[in-house]
Formats: structure tokens, C-alpha cells, sequence
């Protein structure tokens, strides 16, 4: 973690990590056994990928999770419930809500179900536990307990929006939703503007249009782009192009009623030559202030001697 100062800062922000013993985790070495305890007979965490738009993408585990889990924490208990429904599934144990705004206070309560040996299952509206959603800090509060944490790996618009954007899918960076303070946005595609990597966003269809001309000005107008919309849904949407391209298209959208559904955004990283190229000029620019800064301090030092050699030469006189 040396070499990641930003990681460690998030990590040292949650005490929970800290707290928690090497190898306090999954010892079992039979993690894809339900029945196997964690530590002391405490519950089971499991983390489940919920269909980012058709149903029939569900994984089979979930539906068995959502019949026996004792307690299922949602991010909107109605869509659970009617998840449950659609997939058959009666759901014997006690549901309770668990969004953004009181993630902190419910990973505690999770945590002391878990204590007390209940099987808790986490669930979000769509994709995984934990990736633009809440799932994280039940992870670390669980994590630090010594109690099993599992997944049922499911849907993610990440990766799917990756897969069929035709951008270089070996190397990418997910930026969740952007910043809504001009600023911070400003300063975030400033820096991504150079990012080799492919860049994933997540964005509401009101802000689509600024967040793409925003991008088109930080990247360039021909910096290749994705615009996924409703994703696996009837009304599923790709739309590829340069940012310029992906800008007319936007206005066009908002000029007919504005752009609908759920947004992924996938931007191609700057190209080798580009970077390349972005180097050599940095590195001529430095080169530059230096010869400036250098001819600065010679000029001093030759108006310092003169004046000098000026004063001396009045004494003399006098």
C-alpha cells in the first residue's frame, strides 16, 4: 500500500479496517459452502448481484438467498419484494432498508445480526452490493468482527457497459457518478484528460449534456465515447462517437424531450502517441520556465553589479 497513498487514505478513514485481524476473514477454506460458519458461530454476509434490467439475468443463487436469508438489507424494500415475487420466491425473513443516507447506523445493526449468527444478505435496486451503491461499510464492520463475507456475483453496468462499448477493456478506471460542484468536476476531467485508461461514469439523464460537453472541453473533441442507456432493457440504447459527435447528439435529445433512462458513460483513455506526445511537451515547457528563470537571475545579478560598479565609481569621483 505503500506506493497508494490515496487507498490508504480511504482505508485509514475506516476504523473498521484497521480493527480487523490478518486473517480474520474467510479461513474455511470452503467459501462456497453456505453452511459454513464464520467465527464463533456468527452469520453469514453474502453480497448479491441483482439484475441491472431484465429479470432473467438473476443469478440462480439468488432467488435460494432471498427464500432463506434471515435477514435481507435493501436499498428500496418494494423493488425487493417484487423482485421476490417475479422470481417466485417467498421471503421468510425480516427486511429492512438499507440506503446511502443511513448506510453507517444499519452496517452496525447488520453487524450485531451477524454477531448474534443470523445469515444476512445485502441487495441493492440494480448490479452489486458496493459499486456505486451500499455495501461497503457493512463489508469492513463484518470484516473486522472476523465474520464470512460471500458474494453471488450478478449484473454490473460497469462491465457491461465496457464489454459492448468497443473501447480497450484491459486497463479502465471507474469514476461513479462525477462531482456536482463545478469545481470538483472541472478538477476530476482535468486530470482524467490524461488517463490512459478507459473511464467509466455513471450519470443522471438530466446532466448527460453538460457532463459530455464538459468532457468534449477537457478531452478534446475527438477523444472516442460510449453513451449506454438502459442497459439489458427493452429501450436499450448504445451510442458511440466522438465526444463532439456524442454532444450534437445529446442537444439534439434534449431539444426533442431530453435523454431518458439509466446513463453509463465510457470514454476512451488518451491514446500512447498522445501521451507521448503530452510528455515531450511538459518536459519542453519545464525546459522553457527554467532557461526564463535562469535569464531572470542572470539579468539580476548583471543590474546588481552594475549598480555596484556605479556606486564605486561616484566615491572614486567624490
Amino acid at each position: 500500500m505503500a506506493g497508494c497513498p490515496a487507498a490508504v487514505t480511504v482505508i485509514a478513514r475506516n476504523v473498521k479496517w484497521l480493527e480487523a485481524r490478518v486473517g480474520s476473514g474467510n479461513g474455511t477454506g470452503r467459501d462456497n459452502d453456505r453452511k459454513t460458519e464464520a467465527h464463533g458461530g456468527a452469520g453469514v454476509l453474502t453480497l448479491a448481484g441483482v439484475p441491472i434490467g431484465r429479470v432473467e439475468d438473476a443469478p440462480p443463487r439468488l432467488a435460494a438467498e432471498l427464500a432463506t436469508a434471515d435477514v435481507i438489507a435493501a436499498e428500496d424494500t418494494r423493488r425487493v419484494r417484487q423482485l421476490a415475487a417475479t422470481l417466485n420466491v417467498a421471503i421468510t425473513g425480516r427486511v429492512v432498508s438499507y440506503y446511502d443516507v443511513i448506510e453507517s447506523r444499519r452496517a452496525e445493526q447488520l453487524a450485531a445480526e451477524l454477531a448474534a449468527g443470523k445469515n444476512v444478505l445485502v441487495v441493492t435496486d440494480a448490479g452489486m452490493p458496493g459499486i456505486s451503491d451500499p455495501g461497503y461499510r457493512v463489508v469492513a464492520a463484518a470484516v473486522a468482527a472476523g465474520v464470512r463475507v460471500t458474494a453471488i456475483p450478478g449484473p454490473s453496468a460497469v462491465t457491461t457497459a465496457l464489454a459492448v462499448s468497443g473501447l480497450p477493456t484491459d486497463r479502465f478506471c471507474f469514476e461513479g457518478f462525477p462531482p456536482r460542484k463545478g469545481g470538483e468536476r472541472n478538477g476530476l476531467f482535468a486530470e482524467l484528460a490524461a488517463e490512459p485508461r478507459t473511464q467509466v461514469f455513471f450519470e443522471s439523464p438530466r446532466r448527460v449534456a453538460v457532463t459530455l460537453a464538459e468532457l468534449r472541453e477537457s478531452h478534446g473533441d475527438d477523444r472516442a465515447a460510449v453513451v449506454c442507456r438502459e442497459l439489458t432493457k427493452t429501450h436499450e440504447e448504445i451510442v458511440r462517437g466522438s465526444l463532439a459527435e456524442l454532444v450534437a447528439w445529446a442537444d439534439a435529445q434534449e431539444a426533442s424531450g431530453g435523454v431518458r433512462g439509466e446513463i453509463t458513460l465510457v470514454v476512451a483513455g488518451v491514446g500512447r502517441a498522445a501521451a507521448r506526445a503530452a510528455a515531450r511537451d511538459t518536459a519542453r515547457e519545464a525546459r522553457r520556465q527554467a532557461r526564463f528563470v535562469a535569464r531572470g537571475r542572470a539579468n539580476a545579478g548583471a543590474s546588481t553589479d552594475a549598480a555596484s560598479t556605479s556606486a564605486a565609481s561616484t566615491d572614486t569621483d567624490g
